[in-house]
């Protein structure tokens, strides 16, 4: 490169002729071979800003010379270059410029890889800049790749089921419809040579001589009878042919959450509680301002308010359900970051209702209904499932009666929420129907011992059964 630069300099070419090549800028130091150049000829330097043509230098530096350079005049002009400009500050250019990648984003501080599950665009297919052309599966969440600017998918440079990390190239996008067209001469090609198979053999060997032996046909050898299939025992069980089987990779989302739940397993010491609740109370709050509270706060009354505002109170009368073990240390908590369990088409994810102690019933139901939609939509993000100091599963909604939830992970607890059912209660002497919810505390009893546990799910069955002790706080 320096060679060239000289013989520029020599020959008096023009600096116009230099624009095109592909140029390093001239520091104070130069390694290489040795450069010189006559006083009174024009040196073209490119910089990251533009081309800086720099007159009448007496010498340049040589290897291991000082760092200086005697100029004979002190004229310096800066020529902004426009196209190189573009070129240097574009992001995701290639080529001439037509051609831009669409690249895996940012996923997370704690993901660092994930898996192509599908593309939603096709090649020849027309997007717009920040519309989505494939999704990738993390172990939290799924991601989409989204177009960098409006164009036309040339072609994937990846295949589904690969495993990508942020700032890998799956897809050429052309700006322009005339970008995918260089992909057509080869399919045409290919078609041609489909259509036009190659002649035959005995037409290219027609200029040889023809054997003067033929060879005789091969004499067939009578098949072995085959052998009779092996004759079952009666206690040999007969399995199915694995023709009726089929073989599905799991997603990271399922390998995720399973790999978390035994680790749950194996590292608490898990013990349940149950108890009942009569919601009865509850559900007549429910009935008698539901109406009301739609008008004012737009968003309906649920139950699992009522449970999260019964479980914040009974965090702070059993703070140790809040706290977790951290090697020889416990852990207290001061905030109350309830998590919500819901299960999507794609796995169970876990978001959270951050300070939920600061929370009305408004204010909880607004977020759980927005969080549950991200959830379903596939549309939430890492931070929206972060941390979380205690859990709530509602397996009710699924129909579920009595079931033992398994902590989720660095958590001491979790409550399990079910369906509700009528079933006859003493109720001042007199058996009644009434609706009744089984509950259940799963718990680590390396910190939590059953006392606690006890009067923290008895907390939550007095609040449920009686709202108003929330106004008295008693």
């Amino acid at each position: 490169m320096l060679g060239a630069l000289r013989r520029k300099v020599a020959t008096g070419g023009s600096s116009a002729s230099v624009l095109g090549k592909s140029l390093q800028v001239i520091r104070p130091s130069v390694s290489g071979s040795r450069v010189s150049s006559n006083a009174g000829k024009e040196i073209l330097l490119l910089q990251p800003r533009g081309i800086v043509h720099v007159h009448n230098f007496s010498h340049l530096v040589l290897p291991g010379c000082s760092a200086g350079l005697t100029k004979t005049r002190d004229v310096i002009s800066s020529i902004q270059s426009e196209a190189i400009m573009q070129k240097s500050c574009r992001a995701f250019s290639s080529g001439d410029g037509e051609l831009v990648d669409a690249v895996v984003p940012f996923m997370g501080e704690s993901i660092t890889d994930g898996t192509l599950a599908t593309f939603l665009k096709k090649p020849g297919d027309r997007v717009a800049a920040d519309e989505p052309i494939a999704q990738i599966e993390t172990d939290k969440v799924t991601i989409d790749v989204v177009s960098p600017q409006d164009g036309v998918i040339q072609e994937y440079v990846a295949k589904e089921g690969d495993t990508v990390e942020p700032g890998v190239k799956i897809a050429v996008i052309s700006k322009s419809a005339e970008g995918a067209a260089p992909a057509a001469p080869t399919e045409k090609k290919s078609e041609n040579a489909a259509s036009n198979p190659s002649p035959p053999p005995e037409a290219v060997k027609e200029d040889k001589p023809k054997a003067k032996v033929e060879a005789s046909p091969a004499v067939e050898k009578p098949k072995a009878p085959a052998p009779p299939p092996p004759k079952r025992t009666a206690t040999e069980p007969v399995l199915p042919p694995k023709e009726r089987e089929r073989r599905v990779p799991m997603t990271r989302l399922r390998k995720r959450v399973a790999t978390r739940l035994k680790d749950s397993q194996n590292t608490f010491a898990l013990l349940t509680t149950f108890n009942e609740v009569d919601m009865t109370n509850l559900m007549k709050l429910r009935s008698d301002y539901k109406d009301a509270f739609v008008e004012k706060h737009g968003v309906k009354l649920g139950f699992m308010s009522g449970f999260v505002k019964a479980a914040v109170s009974a965090l702070q009368h059993q703070p140790i359900v809040n706290a977790v073990i951290d090697g020889d240390d416990i852990i207290y908590r001061d905030y109350i970051d309830i998590s919500i369990a819901v299960g999507t088409p794609k796995g169970l994810v876990v978001p959270v209702v951050r300070d939920a102690e600061k929370m009305n019933f408004a204010e909880i139901e607004k977020t759980i209904n927005g969080l549950a939609k991200k959830a379903t939509d596939g549309t939430i993000s890492i931070d929206e499932m972060a941390g979380g100091s205690f859990t709530i599963s509602n397996g009710g909604v699924y129909g579920s009666l009595l079931s033992t939830p398994i902590i989720n992970p660095p958590q001491s607890a979790i409550l399990g929420m079910h369906s509700i059912v009528s079933r006859p209660m003493v109720v001042g002497g007199n058996v009644v129907p009434r609706p009744m919810m089984y509950i259940a505390l799963t718990y680590d009893h390396r910190l939590i011992d059953g006392r606690e546990a006890v009067f923290f799910l008895r907390r939550i069955k007095d609040i449920v059964e009686d709202p108003r002790r929330l106004l008295l706080d008693v």
